[in-house]
């Protein structure tokens, strides 16, 4: 999981670089137009993603035919999405004129987020066979899809981007056509490992094709909370985000520039969090809760061991990996300076990182999904609040407002942490109740 969520992190990194090639500009408007994105589908992919905790708990407790039929009602609530998912993409895309953005960014990441959109329906099919794959714990198969996926995608977006082999010259929206291409490809990569004989015969997958009631109404009971906390979080990362590109190309593109460096961290212990995730939901299943604290002292060990080397060669390196991203234009010099020391700041919660996905992990293994819910949104918010002021109202330094952020990341970690020590999610009777359809 980790391999394959770091290959979603080299794909990002590529397009990053690849708009840098470009100028700054492109930089700061791929991503402002992908956060938007993320944030228009955040609801959807949160719900279909929690697909991951319910197989791993029917795989635990042996019910491996109710294993595909978590994918059929994933399908369902993905194909209800589309009406919301073009709702929200036109009103979405008729706000980037609003937020106060550099006039030469705001076409640039209104086509690129259009571009994205287009694609959602696949985003959300992905979403839910990989966490199909990962709950039943066949890892390797996401892995290889994943791992093909960014074969396909890393060249796909150099020829649409730069217009090589004959293609047209696209830039921004060649790279988020790359992405969509990649993903409708590790679509059918999927589907060869899931209708494949003995994968069919054994989870019975041809009885799994229908509306199942009980499968369907655990997926909204337990899955609501996490697709609301995804929802929320984003809405006010995006927020943030669009309030702190208002300060100008400058900061928005050494944004883009310091969180293109956070993926190489946070994506891949993603990838730790899901493996903590399934384990905890199989072990769930099983009524066995003894090894809970192995996986999840295992979990922890890696991902602080993996983000305390990372943010130290981070810490040393900072001003060359800025570089990394270096443009033409005259832009690049504060960027240099500003980005630096904004590196520090990464460096500081990477290791808060570590624990919010760990801890995160294996509460919402054990179906801990509302507390997470209400804990993890009523501190972005407050951090929106908080932004507002700084950004809008008092208009101060912009690092200011980063260490403000820095700071709030710091609390869930901190909260989250005290949660998981004082066990209330793995008590007998909870854990009925998650069981429960």
């Amino acid at each position: 999981m980790v391999i394959s969520q770091g290959a979603f992190a080299a794909m990002v990194f590529t397009d990053r670089w690849f708009m840098s090639q470009l100028d700054a500009v492109h930089i700061a408007a791929a991503m402002g137009g992908a956060v938007a994105a993320f944030f228009s589908k955040s609801l959807f992919v949160g719900l279909i993603s929690y697909a991951n905790a319910l197989v791993a708990q029917y795989y635990g407790a042996g019910q491996l035919q109710r294993c595909p039929r978590v994918v059929s009602q994933g399908v369902i609530i993905a194909v209800c999405a589309l009406p919301f998912l073009a709702l929200i993409t036109v009103g979405v895309g008729q706000a980037f004129a609003y937020m106060g953005h550099d006039p030469l960014q705001v076409p640039l990441e209104r086509a690129y987020f259009y571009a994205l959109m287009a694609g959602s329906f696949f985003h959300l099919l992905k979403a839910c066979l990989a966490c199909y794959f990962v709950g039943i714990g066949r890892t390797r198969v996401v892995m290889l899809v994943d791992v093909a996926g960014i074969c396909l995608n890393i060249p796909l977006t150099w020829l649409l981007v730069f217009g090589h082999g004959g293609l047209p010259e696209l830039g921004i929206v060649g790279a988020a056509l790359g992405t969509v291409c990649s993903q409708a490809f590790t679509i059918v990569l999927f589907l060869l490992f899931y209708l494949n004989r003995t994968h069919r015969l054994r989870f019975a997958v041809p009885e799994s094709f229908c509306f199942d009631r009980g499968v369907m109404r655990r997926y909204l009971r337990l899955g609501s909370p996490s697709a609301l906390e995804s929802f929320m979080n984003t809405a006010t990362f995006n927020l943030f985000l669009l309030m702190f590109q208002g300060y100008g190309v400058v900061q928005g593109a050494s944004m883009a520039i310091v969180f293109n460096w956070d993926m190489l961290s946070f994506v891949p212990m993603m990838g730790l969090g899901m493996g903590v995730m399934t384990l905890i939901g199989q072990f769930v299943g099983r009524g066995d809760m003894q090894r809970a604290n192995q996986v999840i002292s295992s979990g922890f060990i890696l991902a602080l061991s993996y983000s305390a080397i990372l943010a130290l060669v981070f810490l040393i390196f900072r001003v060359e990996l800025v570089e990394v991203f270096a443009t033409d234009d005259s832009y690049f010099a504060e960027i240099r300076t500003l980005a630096a020391t904004m590196m520090i700041g990464l460096t500081t919660y990477m290791m808060a990182d570590a624990v919010i996905l760990i801890a995160g992990g294996a509460l919402r293994g054990a179906g801990d999904t509302r507390w997470i819910m209400l804990t993890s949104t009523s501190l972005h918010w407050l951090m929106l609040v908080v932004q507002y002021f700084v950004i809008v109202r008092w208009q101060m330094d912009p690092l200011v407002s980063w260490w403000v952020f820095v700071a709030m990341l710091l609390m869930i970690a901190s909260a989250y942490s005290v949660r998981l020590y004082r066990g209330r999610w793995r008590r007998p009777e909870r854990l009925a109740r998650v069981m429960q359809e």
